[in-house]
């Protein structure tokens, strides 16, 4: 807390390379300029040490004397320090090693959008998504405008008709659920066959309620319903709009702050077949109309 003060760099990161860089390169070229007056130096000593002294006087290899090929081969040392200095810096320093990344990540960018335009859209995957096991799941679901149909795992409004409409469609058929909308009831609604997909392998229900960790295994549970309805929640509703066969929707004209929220229906794979509105009265507190769509 007491403690001495530390520095605050005053220059970014950036900043610190180019100086660094520039350190680097005043080394490199000082270490050339060095190289360079000790080749001169050299180079005047060995021929005052054959010439002066007559050291290896006898000694001429190609009938030459011998310090023209050490200075030749000292002189090839500092060409090939200097190439590194000047040439090979350029070409295979930073910016080269930036640039030829650049150049990989472009060229794994092409091919990625080759492969993107070989695969078939969303759009197509969900169309041609096959329906596991029934011909005849159907989605049942009252949602608003802002397609709400939630608020901590209850209702928002009181829509009498819409109870009834469920209650009728639903009567003598397997219910699809996930677990937090089967602890919603306060028992288990009557004449129907309740399907709970629940992950929790030790997860307790009354007598007659069908268990299962997933909506295939759900729906193969109904097989021998010929109109099994999945009645939520978000999540189950999500998995079940790609592979249901109908959306039985009572839209209500209104729009709620919630939590759980009903996929948007795509008009390009959902048809709408039919439509029925109604006005709010005593039993209804809001306008409503009831919908149904067929997948295309």
């Amino acid at each position: 807390m007491f403690g001495k003060k530390k520095d605050i760099p005053q220059i970014d990161k950036d900043q610190l390379e180019l100086i660094k860089n520039a350190q680097k390169r005043i080394k490199q070229k000082k270490r050339l300029y060095v190289h360079f007056v000790i080749f001169l130096i050299g180079s005047v000593f060995l021929i005052l040490f054959n010439l002066g002294l007559g050291f290896g006087e006898s000694f001429k290899p190609l009938d030459t004397n011998w310090f023209v090929f050490a200075i030749l081969f000292w002189l090839f040392l500092f060409l090939y320090h200097t190439f590194n200095v000047f040439i090979t810096h350029k070409f295979m320093g930073k910016d080269w090693e930036q640039h030829q990344l650049n150049k990989l990540v472009a060229k794994q960018n092409e091919r990625i959008e080759k492969l993107k335009q070989t695969l078939p859209s969303d759009d197509t995957l969900l169309k041609k998504k096959a329906i596991p096991n029934t011909s005849n799941l159907t989605i049942i679901v009252a949602a608003a405008e802002n397609d709400a149909i939630g608020k901590h795992n209850k209702l928002i409004w009181h829509i009498s008709d819409d109870l009834k409409r469920f209650k009728n469609l639903t009567s003598g058929h397997h219910i699809i659920m996930g677990r937090k909308t089967f602890e919603s009831f306060p028992k288990p609604l009557p004449n129907r066959t309740h399907v709970v997909i629940t992950r929790q392998t030790d997860y307790k229900v009354p007598q007659g309620v069908i268990l299962v960790n997933s909506l295939d295994a759900a729906i193969e549970a109904s097989k021998s319903d010929n109109q099994p309805y999945i009645i939520g929640g978000g999540e189950i509703y999500k998995q079940a709009i790609l592979v249901a066969n109908k959306i039985e929707l009572t839209r209500i004209h209104e729009s709620f702050p919630a939590d759980t929220f009903f996929p948007k229906i795509d008009t390009s794979i959902w048809k709408e077949s039919n439509t029925v509105f109604h006005k709010k009265d005593e039993k209804n507190e809001f306008d409503f109309t009831f919908l149904t769509y067929i997948r295309k």
